[in-house]
C-alpha cells in the first residue's frame, strides 16, 4: 500500500507537469522575451508554499545568470515595497490567483511603473486580471486527497526551472559564469584550480615529432585514447595538433593518409593555454571553439602537457548547448 500510494503520488505530479509542457504557449516566449531586456532585477513574490517555491526560484536565477529577489507581500506592506524599481519585473506566484497579501500588492506595484508577471492556476482570477503576462500553472487535482498544495507547487517550481533554463540558453551563460557565482561548489573550486592540476604530461602526453610519418601519429592517438596527438619542432616547441577529426577529413578527401606526413595533416598554431592558467581561463577556450582537448604550453612555447574537457569537469559527459563537442584543437 505504501509503495503503491508514493507511485500515485509521483503520477500526479508528473501529469502536471506534462500537461503544463502542452500549454507552453507566447505568453511564455514573452515572458523570457521581457526579463531578458529588463535592466532590472525580477522580483518574485508568493505566501505560504507559493512563497517557499518562489524562493528556490530566486535562488535558480540568482546562480545561473538572472538576478532576482524575493519579496514576501506582507513585508512589502511595511516598507520592503523600496526594493521595487520601476526597470524591475513583477512575478507573482499564487495557484488561486486570489491570495488576498499578494493582490493587496498590485496598485503599489502598478504604481512604480513594474510590469507584472502572474504564475496561477486560475487564468480568469484577479491576479490575472491585473497581469501583464499569465503563465497557466493549473492542475487538474493536487496529490492530496484534502487538497495541499503538492502537484500545483510541483508545477510552479517547473516553471521557475524552464524560465531559468530558458534565460541560461538566451544569455549563453557559461559554466565559467557559473563558476563565478559558485565559488564554493565543487565545481567552482575545480575551476578555480590552475590548468597544471589536471593536464595530461611527461610520458602519458601524446605527441611526435612534426616531420613523423602519419602512420606513427595514428599509434600515438591509440596508445592513449584523447583522440589526438600534438605535434612538435626539435626543440619540443609545439607545431600543431592532430586529432580524430583531421585523421577523417584527410581520408575524406581520399588523400593517401599513409603517405603523409605529421605535418601535412595537423592543424598548426592551434588554442592553447598556460599550465599556471586557471581552469576556467580553459574550460572558456574549450566552450568558445567547441574543442575538447587543449594544448598546455610554457611561455617559451615547449610542450608542458594536454588537457582534456573531462579531466576539468571529472570525466563525467559534457556537451556544448545539448550538442556533441566538434573539432577538437583547431
Amino acid at each position: 500500500m505504501i509503495k503503491e500510494k508514493a507511485i500515485e503520488v509521483l503520477r500526479a505530479e508528473a501529469d502536471g507537469i506534462l500537461k503544463l509542457a502542452d500549454r507552453i504557449d507566447d505568453n511564455f516566449v514573452r515572458m523570457v522575451e521581457m526579463v531578458c531586456e529588463s535592466r532590472g532585477r525580477l522580483i518574485v513574490a508568493g505566501i505560504g508554499k507559493s512563497g517557499i517555491v518562489g524562493r528556490k526560484i530566486v535562488a535558480t536565477l540568482n546562480s545561473t545568470g538572472t538576478r532576482s529577489i524575493f519579496l514576501h507581500p506582507v513585508e512589502a506592506m511595511h516598507g520592503d515595497l523600496g526594493i521595487v524599481g520601476p526597470e524591475d519585473i513583477f512575478l507573482a506566484l499564487s495557484n488561486s490567483g486570489e491570495t488576498e497579501e499578494l493582490n493587496a500588492l498590485l496598485p503599489s506595484i502598478r504604481s512604480i511603473g513594474c510590469p507584472v508577471i502572474a504564475v496561477t492556476g486560475k487564468p480568469d482570477s484577479t491576479l490575472a486580471r491585473h497581469a501583464d503576462i499569465v503563465i497557466d500553472a493549473g492542475v487538474s487535482h493536487e496529490a492530496t486527497p484534502i487538497g495541499a498544495p503538492t502537484t500545483s507547487t510541483t508545477v510552479q517550481m517547473a516553471i521557475g526551472d524552464a524560465l531559468a533554463v530558458v534565460l541560461m540558453d538566451k544569455k549563453e551563460f557559461r559554466s565559467c559564469d557559473f563558476k563565478r557565482f559558485h565559488p564554493g561548489g565543487a565545481l567552482g573550486k575545480r575551476l578555480s584550480s590552475q590548468v597544471s592540476e589536471f593536464m595530461i604530461a611527461g610520458d602519458a602526453c601524446p605527441s611526435v615529432p612534426q616531420d613523423a610519418a602519419m602512420e606513427e601519429a595514428i599509434r600515438e592517438i591509440n596508445r592513449l585514447g584523447l583522440g589526438a596527438t600534438l605535434a612538435t619542432d626539435p626543440e619540443n616547441k609545439l607545431a600543431g595538433i592532430i586529432t580524430d577529426g583531421d585523421i577523417r577529413r584527410t581520408i575524406a578527401r581520399k588523400a593517401p593518409i599513409y603517405d603523409l606526413a605529421v605535418a601535412d595533416v595537423m592543424t598548426a598554431n592551434p588554442r592553447t593555454a598556460h599550465p599556471d592558467a586557471p581552469a576556467y581561463d580553459a574550460l572558456n577556450i574549450m566552450e568558445k571553439h567547441q574543442i575538447t582537448v587543449l594544448p598546455i604550453v610554457e611561455a617559451d612555447g615547449k610542450v608542458a602537457g594536454i588537457l582534456h574537457l573531462h579531466d576539468i569537469l571529472g570525466k563525467g559527459e559534457f556537451k556544448f548547448n545539448g550538442e556533441a563537442p566538434a573539432r577538437t584543437g583547431g
